[in-house]
């Protein structure tokens, strides 16, 4: 039988290692189905449940890969429900490649069904490469560019196949003119910057006293590196939210995340460090960098599209962070007149910890979300891998999980999308089938796409050699990270009719699936709850009735925007009450022994208010800690 464009898309894709295709089917990419099947399922065809969670499983098994996500669907809808995904990896830097259906030849031009102009819709989101088959000729040109652009640019790209083309002979481009031959592979290649750069930004970070280090993503391939250099300059660490996992946070001088859902440590580190080392991360706020003027700063990163920008960086070293901090580390001194600086950082550190404690101790009603997550926590394997959703959830995984070992985590970075944590477990799953994952969800996000996608994961739980996927939800009946925003940013109370959402029990949709299934309403049973998710002989879902009154506090906030906040609640909102006494509850476990604020924070506010540091004082400790 001849070899269809069809057979030979599948064929190349399995010439470049391509082992999964996330997507839903649709008549306009029948041709490749039927391909699918004469190929023997190869790559594996993993059905989602919607185009747009079949993106987000690609991106999260190129995450957690370090491979091409590919992902499929059909002309019109099933091709414009790919893109948000397609987005998530374009601003987090994933290679993905999209392979969608269109109208036939024939057709186009006739406003036929499902005719949509996916040039136009997808020559944003595809930037990078994105291109029409019209003959088979095209190929093996125009997919095998797709995936190179993809690996080389960190970034989507689109092919367009016609249904009819998908049905063609293939014939191979010929040795003629107007013919684009192409080959298999790509070496790997390796940036680094000039030796007179190097030089220089050696002298700004020599010059340091008080270093600080911010890390993201971009970094995961440096650890080694990045412990030579903190140990060199006696530098703590930061971390960018996509760059969790880069150093693991049992290292006493890693600060741990880093902006409005950051720690304080990672607060303090920037506003009093004299010098910025920048490596692999592209963090947009720059309110949480050093004042203008106060640090002189260095940024690494591979990308020269993305050097130069957030904060007035005096060098911009253009290369991969593994071999330019290789370049680096025979230029730099040891800072040893940063010793008491560091010290002071660990002991910072040391402190949160206690204070996140205290928090998560906190009595609520009935459950406190920061105590589910701080009970999570030793009980992860060392291997696990984590996925985050978009809301308040994103709080607590940022600040109470730890990690350890040879931890994975990662969530939508820039984008912040909801509806990805339990696609991105499942793409996970896929990309690792030996290994532990968990994915941590609000009830907003599992009611637009995670409910579905437990359909997808009890389809494949007999799929993966260990069974363990829990997925752990917060269930407060509120569209909880809007509200606080409404309430901190522009003063307003919650408005509840876009807020309230429905008491869904997600631990009873999971078992009407054949998954265990767990709801947690009482504290005394969140560890034991958790346990037995970890535990469980396959999928686990385990909800917790948590308290929407507990605020995800920003690392920078004193009393007086807490007051401030207070203030705004206390002019209409629905549980005015509860929300100021968690506030005051969460914001007071800074101030208990063991938990104060930086010296330099207790002056500042001594200072303002012309009173004695009130660290001096003695207190009793709070009746609801």
């Amino acid at each position: 039988m001849p070899e269809k464009v069809s057979d030979y898309v599948l064929r190349r894709l399995r010439e470049w290692e391509v082992e999964h295709v996330f997507g839903y089917p649709g008549d306009g990419i029948n041709g490749l189905l039927a391909a699918w099947e004469r190929a023997g399922n190869e790559p594996r065809f993993v059905q989602s449940r919607h185009e747009e969670t079949a993106a987000f499983e690609a991106v999260g098994y190129a995450k957690f890969s370090g491979r091409l996500g590919v992902c499929t669907a059909t002309s019109g809808p099933g091709a414009i429900h790919l893109l948000n995904g397609l987005y998530d990896a374009k601003l987090d830097h994933v290679p993905v490649v999209a392979i969608l259906g269109q109208t036939a030849r024939s057709a186009m031009g006739g406003s036929y069904q499902q005719e949509v102009d996916l040039h136009s819709l997808f020559k944003d989101v595809a930037s990078e490469f994105l291109e029409t088959v019209t003959v088979p000729e095209q190929l093996p040109n125009v997919l095998d560019r797709a995936i190179r652009t993809a690996y080389g640019r960190r970034a989507p790209t689109a092919v367009i196949i016609p249904a009819d083309v998908q049905d063609l002979e293939y014939e191979a481009p010929g040795h003629e003119f107007k013919m684009v031959p192409s080959s298999l592979g790509s070496s790997g290649w390796q940036a680094e910057p000039s030796e007179g750069a190097l030089d220089h930004a050696a002298e700004v970070l020599n010059a340091g006293r008080k270093v600080a280090i911010l890390v993201g993503q971009g970094a995961r391939g440096a650890r080694a590196e990045v412990e030579q250099v903190a140990g060199t300059l006696q530098a703590g660490v930061a971390k960018a939210l996509l760059g969790l996992d880069v150093l693991p946070d049992t290292l006493p001088y890693v600060t741990g995340s880093i902006g409005l859902l950051g720690t304080r440590p990672s607060y303090e580190l920037m506003r009093d460090c004299d010098t910025l080392l920048t490596i692999g991360s592209s963090m947009p706020y720059s309110q949480f960098l050093p004042p203008y003027g106060k640090a002189r700063a260095v940024q690494i990163d591979l990308d020269p599209h993305m050097v130069g920008m957030r904060y007035p960086y005096e060098v911009n070293l253009v290369g991969d962070a593994k071999t330019t901090l290789k370049k680096l580390l025979p230029r730099l001194r040891q800072n040893d007149e940063g010793i008491e600086w560091h010290e002071e950082l660990m002991a910072s550190v040391d402190r949160w910890k206690e204070v996140m404690r205290r928090r998560a101790e906190v009595s609520a009603d009935p459950v406190n979300p920061e105590y589910v997550a701080h009970c999570l926590d030793p009980l992860l394997p060392d291997d696990a891998i984590l996925t985050a959703d978009s809301g308040s959830a994103t709080n607590w995984y940022a600040r109470h999980v730890t990690m350890r070992g040879t931890m994975r985590g990662s969530l939508s970075g820039t984008l912040a999308t909801m509806g990805c944590g339990v696609p991105y477990a499942i793409g996970a799953k896929f990309a690792h089938p030996g290994r532990p994952v968990i994915a941590l969800v609000g009830d907003g996000a599992m009611q637009m796409n995670g409910m579905a996608e437990l359909i997808t994961l009890a389809k494949y739980r007999m799929t993966w050699d260990d069974p363990r996927l829990v997925v752990g939800i917060w269930n407060n009946r509120d569209l909880n990270q809007v509200t606080w925003e409404m309430r901190a940013m522009s003063g307003s109370p919650q408005f509840v009719p876009s807020q309230s959402l429905p008491d869904v029990s997600y631990a009873a949709f999971a078992r009407s699936l054949g998954m265990t299934g767990i709801r947690v309403e009482k504290p005394g049973d969140v560890q034991s709850a958790w346990r037995e998710a970890l535990a469980s002989e396959g999928p686990a879902v385990v909800e917790f009735m948590t308290d929407p009154s507990v605020p995800p506090i920003p690392p920078h906030a004193d009393w007086d925007q807490i007051e401030a906040t207070a203030a705004s609640i206390l002019r209409g909102d629905s549980d005015r009450k509860a929300m100021v006494k968690q506030g005051i509850k969460a914001k007071v476990q800074e101030f208990l022994p063991g938990g104060r604020p930086h010296p330099s924070e207790r002056s500042r506010k001594a200072e303002k208010r012309g009173e004695s540091d009130p660290a001096s004082a003695p207190r009793e400790p709070d009746s609801g800690a």
